[in-house]
């Protein structure tokens, strides 16, 4: 019987694939020997690999540009990045690199703004799309960044009411450029049935015709339309999708200015070596959708515009681990305890039961078992015990001699901003190092520390001691 971790993973999957590869039994990812970054660094650390970001941009980019041709589309498009999945300005100016547009979800955000325009990341002609439920603090900064000459900056209207204040302080000759967010219908599964965010569809076009027609201040630019679950292939995102089609369709007759739709709520990641995706065929899709229902509806077809958060950024990220030891607790579960936590360093684990794509990063000649993955949190929920395509864990047993080091990858959108990065964490259990890997001025890779693990004396600060 063919028993070892090779075993096991070449009988379930096709591998290798796109960015997994075993060379002498340890795992390479794309490309980096994470075990010699293990023994550069040690474990805990979170790695950031800054070139898979622009392999992403420019994927999605060719894919929208080959349907665009291939259903002779007579409109642009635009990929923007929304940088709640990562503000990191590592982040931020190596997705800048590739020519892509910014949304934006809170006040803070404005101020990355004015600190990529100082170093020279973008212009005043990048878009700037800014979404969310707005403060005053959020539109009296959009209204400064607009009267600052950004020309392109495009407030997406949450409520009605949002209006009155690019009215009071926005001091500008030529009109605004705005956008409406429509509050999408949710699955029938989801804990609501409509988003709290947005606009009621059957309230638009009487708020245009009461509030933006003839507004010598206003043009309506942009209908914005996002889908919590993301841009899926089944009957009801296709049917809401529809729906909002037809409604730009409307709104287009009365409203000539209007000329794009944006698409929030992106593409998924891949969390299992089984992730099965065909995203050519979705985009052909929704640029063949757009251009049928506009033709119906005899009306030109908008430039489309994407936000992309963790589809830019997941793919960068992984977190690597040391498996500390194993505990027998019972005659049926084995754990294997890891040298850090899961609620601290992919809190989506522990708060939406997300599934990572986790693989052993040596030992793959080893006999495998099924195992359970605990954290060092004294939390109850601080574990991992099954995977994506398989309600269980398998890992490599421990046998005498080096550790198991064992990875969570495609972990780069959200974790970070959601377990507060540098400050208090559960249990006090520490951020660990961050290393990232990108290339010099010379072309070549490297790898530096961004930071290093969080020190007990950085807490006590925080905590007033």
């Amino acid at each position: 019987m063919n028993n070892t971790y090779t075993d096991l993973v070449n009988q379930t999957f096709e591998f290798p694939q796109e960015g997994f590869e075993v060379k002498d039994n340890n795992l390479v990812f794309n490309g980096l020997d994470i075990r010699a970054l293990i023994d550069k660094y040690g474990t805990p650390f979170k790695l950031t690999y800054l070139p898979k970001i622009g392999m992403q941009v420019n994927r999605a980019k060719k894919m929208f540009q080959d349907a665009i041709k291939k259903n002779r589309y007579d409109g642009n498009y635009y990929y923007c990045y929304c940088t709640k999945s990562s503000h990191f300005s590592f982040i931020m100016e190596e997705t800048l690199k590739h020519g892509v547009h910014i949304e934006t979800s809170f006040a803070y955000d404005i101020d990355i703004i004015n600190k990529l325009y100082e170093r020279k990341k973008i212009s005043k002609d990048t878009y700037v799309i800014c979404n969310g439920y707005k403060t005053k603090t959020y539109t009296r900064s959009i209204a400064k960044l607009v009267n600052s000459g950004f020309t392109n900056v495009i407030p997406v209207l949450d409520n009605k009411e949002e209006l009155e204040d690019y009215s009071k302080f926005i001091r500008t000759k030529d009109p605004v450029k705005l956008g409406i967010r429509i509050a999408a219908e949710e699955e029938p599964t989801f804990d609501f049935y409509t988003s709290r965010l947005g606009v009621a569809p059957r309230d638009i076009l009487e708020f245009y015709v009461d509030k933006l027609k003839g507004n010598p201040k206003f043009e309506l630019k942009m209908l914005h339309f996002f889908m919590n679950k993301g841009i899926k292939d089944d009957i009801f995102y296709w049917s809401q999708f529809n729906k909002v089609l037809n409604l730009y369709c409307q709104l287009k007759k009365i409203a000539p200015e209007l000329e794009s739709i944006n698409l929030g709520g992106g593409f998924p990641i891949k969390h299992s070596l089984g992730f099965d995706y065909d995203y050519a065929y979705i985009v052909n899709e929704i640029v063949a959708n757009i251009k049928s229902v506009c033709k119906k509806n005899k009306v030109p077809v908008p430039d489309i515009y994407t936000e992309f958060g963790s589809f830019t950024v997941g793919e960068s990220g992984a977190v690597i681990y040391s498996v500390l030891g194993e505990k027998q607790q019972n005659d049926r579960e084995a754990w294997y305890m890891i040298d850090s936590s899961f609620i601290t360093t992919l809190p989506d684990t522990w708060g939406i039961g997300e599934k990572f794509l986790m693989l052993p990063i040596n030992k793959w000649d080893q006999e495998y078992q099924e195992v359970h993955l605990g954290g060092l949190t004294c939390d109850g929920y601080d574990f991992y015990t099954s995977e994506e395509h398989i309600n269980a864990v398998f890992l490599p047993k421990l046998t005498n001699g080096e550790p198991l080091y064992i990875g969570f990858f495609h972990t780069g959108a959200y974790q970070d901003q959601l377990s507060g990065y540098g400050g208090i964490k559960h249990c006090l259990i520490p951020s660990p190092k961050h290393v990232i890997v990108g290339y010099d001025k010379n072309g070549q890779l490297k790898d530096w520390l961004y930071a290093k693990e969080q020190t007990s004396q950085s807490m006590l600060k925080i905590l007033g001691y």
